[in-house]
């Protein structure tokens, strides 16, 4: 059965890959501080990949005739949640706790595949 709610194999499945790989990675962070540093320094590395995977399949004209939209927006928006905050834990600017943002994690849209405010290239 086809998936009705992905803008298309290639782009979903290089969206998949990407994110894939980053919790694959991100399991293997050492309790070692150099170790550590390098490994959320990749980690970094993947999510811009998959920022830049997710940006690219946000263009992909989707089938007008589905229900449900995968939101580019939302996604983008926690992956720099994400990139942001393993950012401030590599160079911290102060050691009082902060308040750390909320993921959305909900990236189905109902209605139209063009969301207002939708990023442009």
């Amino acid at each position: 059965m086809a998936c009705t709610v992905c803008p298309g194999p290639p782009a979903y499945l290089s969206v998949m890959t990407a994110l894939l790989a980053l919790f694959s990675a991100s399991s293997a962070v050492a309790a070692d501080a150099p170790a550590e540093r390098e490994q959320l320094a990749g980690v970094i590395r993947q999510l811009e990949l998959a920022d830049r995977l997710a940006a690219q399949a946000a263009h992909v004209t989707p089938d007008g005739r589905t229900r449900y939209h995968f939101d580019f927006q939302r996604l983008d928006t926690d992956l720099k949640a994400v990139r942001v905050g393993i950012a401030d834990y590599l160079t911290p600017q102060r050691a009082q706790p902060r308040d750390p943002l909320r993921l959305n994690g909900d990236y189905a849209r109902e209605g139209s595949a063009t969301p207002t405010g939708a990023r442009n290239p």
